[in-house]
């Protein structure tokens, strides 16, 4: 189900639903592609196999129409609850009546853009980045790393996108019109600066725009003009000072934005705590270099920032160190990096995080996928028994210890599921040539585990294309 799925483009207005006439069809396989198919079957009550049929044969697609009727015929019942829980949650002081929050970006450059995800059901922004110098853009500007055969669809994206083209004045007034237009609405100024003069004045003038809070732009990579972006994050030093010139200048929440381009990210963030922050947000995005000769810019290069799914491990990695750093115990976090899923979201929530910032999945899908990210995250709060957010904030960090504390005394070795397995070989290709050569595989083309080699590295399980290698009972090691 799950691989037919992917296939499905996502369209617009989608000709599926049209067709079929008594359910939302694309609402119901959005639902399965963002981790929803436990209730996607509410969008598909009193369809029948008639209309399933009609709402395949209007499928667009580029080889052959997505499989419609089998992938509802897999669908679970959907899952009836009858009322769900609240998503609202405190965030430096400020109510937000769920988590989700637009980053700083592509994604929020002008009112329009702004009031749409409003309207769509964010619940807060971080406006795009503002400044007092002249932002000229070059063209192209974004560059995609593809899973081979996927385009459409990426794992990572890079950007050599800078900061709001637009005067200052004109997104300040933006700002306020916004948050006068959307009051429930959180509006967050980001700023950057290059002195402490222009850091001072432009959050002087978010405050008088009525933003309620600012978050300093501490971390772009890939400023043209040396001494701004990830150019402040990497020094501690600075990133303490601009705080605290800030803090001493407005009466508004501070919210330091981090570099990932640097080994220890709590330094900068200490920093900016013992300067008054009110919270850390993290991360932007890391340094790198793509070469597909469409991005090429007049036959040049140049190192910039990558984002997207694929960073997904390096943000939350950065959000662990913060949150396990006990100095900072009481700062809050607004986390950044690949959040697509609400599983993704749950996972920043867990590590610590009471705020999150969405870009590259809104890039790539548009403001709609709020609808699956509050949803799921409602649905696992309501099969907890959990009514509250604020509940599950760090809720996993003492399940993080540090390497010398991890069980070296027991393994758990890989199980195989015959009716599964398909006979194609590659956990043995992978156990052979990159694990401990403890699979065989013979001539009736299914994998044979060798215990006495075995170390339950589960290379195999991770490799295997159809999900038919599992994991038994952890036991102790054997003696050696």
């Amino acid at each position: 189900m799950h691989e037919e799925v992917a296939r499905c483009l996502l369209c617009n207005e989608a000709p599926c639903s049209r067709a079929c006439g008594k359910g939302d069809v694309a609402r119901a396989i959005r639902a399965v592609r963002f981790g929803n198919e436990a209730v996607a079957a509410q969008w598909l009550e009193g369809c029948q196999p008639e209309d399933l049929e009609r709402a395949e044969q209007a499928c667009i697609h580029y080889d052959r129409p997505v499989r419609i009727s089998e992938i509802v015929r897999q669908l679970p019942a959907a899952t009836a609850v009858k009322e769900l829980p609240s998503l609202a949650i405190e965030f430096c002081g400020l109510h937000c009546e769920n988590p989700f929050f637009l980053a700083s970006s592509s994604i929020c450059t002008n009112y329009e853009m702004v009031a749409r995800a409003f309207d769509a059901g964010w619940a807060g922004v971080f406006y795009k980045t503002i400044c007092m110098d002249d932002i000229n853009e070059v063209s192209p500007r974004f560059d995609v790393v593809y899973r081979e055969g996927d385009k459409g669809d990426f794992s990572a994206l890079r950007n050599m996108e800078q900061l709001s083209e637009n005067p200052a004045e004109v997104d300040f007034d933006i700002l306020r019109r916004l948050k006068q237009n959307y009051p429930s609405k959180i509006v967050v100024a980001s700023i950057m600066g290059s002195t402490e003069e222009q850091w001072i004045e432009l959050a002087k003038m978010a405050e008088a725009a009525g933003v309620d809070a600012v978050e300093l732009n501490f971390s772009c990579p890939q400023m043209r003009i040396a001494g701004m972006g990830s150019d402040v994050g990497q020094d501690p030093e600075l990133v303490t000072f601009y705080t605290a010139y800030v803090k001493h200048s407005v009466s508004i929440p501070i919210i330091p934005k981090m570099t990932p381009n640097i080994t220890l990210m709590s330094n900068p963030a200490m920093g900016a705590y013992f300067a008054g922050a009110d919270a850390i947000s993290a991360i932007n995005t890391i340094k790198s270099v793509t070469m597909d000769e469409r991005a090429e810019v007049s036959g040049k290069w140049t190192v910039s920032g990558l984002s997207g799914r694929a960073v997904k491990p390096i943000a939350q990695r950065f959000i662990l160190e913060m949150a396990k750093n006990p100095v900072m115990k009481n700062l809050k976090l607004s986390g950044i990096g690949g959040i697509e899923t609400w599983r993704d979201a749950l996972e920043f929530i867990q590590l610590g995080c009471s705020n999150l910032q969405v870009c590259t999945s809104v890039m790539q899908y548009g403001y709609r996928i709020i609808d699956d990210l509050k949803l799921g995250l409602q649905h696992y709060m309501a099969s907890r028994g959990i009514n509250k957010l604020a509940d599950l904030v760090g809720e996993q960090l003492p399940n993080f210890v540090r390497p010398s504390e991890m069980d070296r005394e027991t393994v758990v070795y890989p199980i195989f599921d015959r009716d599964k397995c398909i006979g194609c070989g590659r956990c043995h290709i992978s156990c052979m040539d990159g694990g401990h050569q403890a699979i065989t595989f013979g001539d009736d083309r299914l994998p044979h585990l060798v215990g006495t080699k075995c170390v339950g590295c589960h290379l195999c399980r991770l490799v295997c294309p159809t999900g038919a290698i599992g994991v038994s009972k952890r036991v102790p090691k054997r003696s050696k």
